[in-house]
C-alpha cells in the first residue's frame, strides 16, 4: 500500500512537472501548445460576445455548447493550478477570480442567466495575462504594443458588458430595447456621447447608467489615445529610488539621478 502511495504520489508531480512545462517553458511543444489554447480562448470568447444574439435561436443547443465550454474551462484552470507553484498563491490573482466568475455562470445558467453578460470579462483576463504575453506576444512584452492592446481589450471588454448588461436590464421593459443590436446600439452612442435621442432609458437608473458609461466610455477611449501618442516608458525598477517607469534609452533616473542599465536587444 505504501509503495503504491508513493507511485500515485510520484506521478502526480510528474503531470505538474509536465503541466509547468506546457504552461510555462519555452520549447517549441510548450509554445505550441500554449499558442493552440489561446485560439479556443478567442473562440470562445466570440461565442460569449454572440450569446445573446443565438440563444433564442439555438435552444437547447445553446445550453449543450454551454456546458462544453465550462467543461474546457474547468479543465484548463485546474491545469493552470496544477502548474503554479503555489496554487494559494495563485487564487489571490484578481484575473483568477474573474475566470472562476465566468466558469460560475457557465455552470449555473439558472441562477447566474443575469449575470451572463460578465463572461466576455473573460477578453480582459486574456489580454492582461502573462500567458498571453509570453506566447503570442513575446517581441511585444513591456511595448508600447502591450499598452495599446490592453487599453484597448478594456475599451472592447467595457462596451460589451455595457451592451449586455442594458439587453438583459431593459429587454422586455422598454420598447427602445428591442434586441441586442439596440443595446450595443444605445452603448456605443453613449459612450461616444453622440446622443442621436432615438433611444433614451427610462427613469432615473436609466439616466444614471448612460451618465456612467459616458464618463466611464471616455476615460477608456482616453486611455487607448493615450497609449497611442504618449511616449512610452518600460519597466525597470531604479535600485536607488525604486522608480519604475522609464524612458527606454534612459542611463540615468529622472527621480534620484541613479546611474540605470535597461536591457535592450540592441546592447
Amino acid at each position: 500500500m505504501k509503495a503504491q502511495g508513493q507511485e500515485h504520489t510520484h506521478t502526480g508531480w510528474r503531470l505538474r512537472a509536465r503541466l509547468r512545462a506546457l504552461y510555462h517553458g519555452s520549447s517549441p511543444t510548450a509554445v505550441r501548445f500554449r499558442l493552440g489554447v489561446i485560439v479556443v480562448d478567442f473562440a470562445i470568447i466570440a461565442f460569449f460576445i454572440a450569446a445573446p444574439l443565438l440563444k433564442n435561436q439555438s435552444g437547447l443547443i445553446f445550453y449543450l455548447i454551454d456546458y462544453g465550454i465550462a467543461a474546457i474551462l474547468a479543465f484548463d484552470l485546474i491545469a493552470r493550478a496544477s502548474a503554479y507553484t503555489d496554487w494559494k498563491d495563485w487564487l489571490k490573482r484578481p484575473i483568477v477570480w474573474v475566470d472562476l466568475f465566468v466558469l460560475a455562470t457557465l455552470l449555473f445558467p439558472a441562477w447566474l442567466y443575469n449575470l451572463g453578460f460578465l463572461r466576455v470579462l473573460r477578453l480582459w483576463t486574456l489580454l492582461n495575462s502573462d500567458f498571453f504575453w509570453k506566447t503570442v506576444g513575446r517581441g511585444y512584452n513591456d511595448t508600447r504594443v502591450q499598452d495599446i492592446v490592453k487599453a484597448l481589450a478594456a475599451l472592447v471588454t467595457f462596451v460589451f458588458v455595457v451592451a449586455g448588461f442594458v439587453y438583459t436590464s431593459f429587454m422586455g421593459r422598454y420598447e427602445g430595447i428591442s434586441g441586442y443590436v439596440d443595446a450595443l446600439y444605445f452603448t456605443i452612442t453613449s459612450l461616444t456621447t453622440t446622443g442621436y435621442g432615438d433611444i433614451i432609458l427610462p427613469g432615473t437608473w436609466g439616466r444614471l447608467l448612460s451618465i456612467a458609461v459616458m464618463l466611464g466610455g471616455v476615460g477608456l477611449f482616453f486611455r487607448l489615445i493615450q497609449s497611442l501618442n504618449v511616449p512610452h516608458k518600460v519597466y525597470f525598477p531604479c535600485p536607488t529610488c525604486g522608480l519604475q517607469r522609464h524612458d527606454p534609452d534612459a542611463v540615468h533616473c529622472k527621480a534620484c539621478g541613479e546611474t540605470i542599465c535597461i536591457p535592450d536587444e540592441g546592447r
